[in-house]
């Protein structure tokens, strides 16, 4: 057995114990293997062992290895901050884009769209209210939610933007229980908007390599791991 595969062994069995101490199905929490920086070659091995879930941070480099890997039938996950003028790499090409938190990238979004194609997405929440971070703070999520409704720019059709919920990255305090009220806090902000708004939001994005088992325990029904599964990241290369 390789590093990398007794490493990804590991979180698989840590999810699969915090899915049984939170009471949910095995296999209910579906891990993204965040694999941005590190070599397809690892992708591919771990597509190998069954790991269908990958996540890219940056247009550039996942366009590459979605290329690259175009065979393997993985499921790729954009989790990093995304422009809108980085919509037309973006849109259609992705199983969720879990950072939409503007207008002008839901429209950009839209309109990159091909006809009759469907992109699901994910709101990402400023759940800590942290400057030098994206996403909208929970404060104006109604406001928001509203406006991309009254554009159209959102639904629940079987075409256009999807939206499946939220996703958060809390603030680094510790991580582990620290992190739990920060997840506590963003499962309820999905309820109360999925009953204010009558929607369905089924999906909590939220949970790394320190606290997923955490995450798992109030709710996450995604999580997002990297070094626990890759290794210590490696210098992000020159673009």
């Amino acid at each position: 057995m390789t590093a990398l595969e007794e490493r990804w062994r590991r979180v698989l069995a840590g999810k699969e114990e915090a899915e049984r101490l939170a009471g949910r199905p095995r296999g209910s929490v579906c891990l993204v293997a965040v694999s941005k920086f590190h070599p397809a070659s690892d992708i591919a091995a771990l597509r190998g062992l069954g790991q269908l879930d990958f996540g890219e941070n940056y247009m550039q480099e996942a366009r590459a290895k979605q290329q690259e890997l175009a065979a393997l039938g993985i499921r790729w996950h954009a989790i990093g901050a995304l422009q809108s003028n980085k919509a037309k790499d973006a849109a259609g090409r992705f199983h969720l884009l879990h950072t939409l938190g503007s207008e002008s990238l839901a429209r950009a979004l839209a309109r990159r769209l091909p006809d009759g194609a469907a992109q699901d997405v994910l709101i990402e929440v400023n759940i800590g209210e942290e400057p030098q971070k994206a996403g909208v703070v929970p404060a104006d999520l109604p406001a928001f939610l509203e406006r991309l409704l009254q554009e159209d720019l959102i639904s629940e059709k079987e075409t256009g933007l999807r939206l499946r919920g939220l996703m958060c990255l809390p603030p680094r305090c510790g991580e582990g229980e620290q992190a739990r009220p920060w997840f506590a806090r963003l499962r309820g902000i999905r309820d109360e908007m999925a009953q204010r708004f009558g929607m369905k939001l089924p999906e909590l994005s939220m949970g790394m390599s320190g606290d997923y088992r955490q995450a798992i325990e109030e709710g996450a029904t995604i999580i997002r791991v990297g070094t626990e599964i890759f290794g210590p990241r490696p210098i992000k290369p020159q673009q």
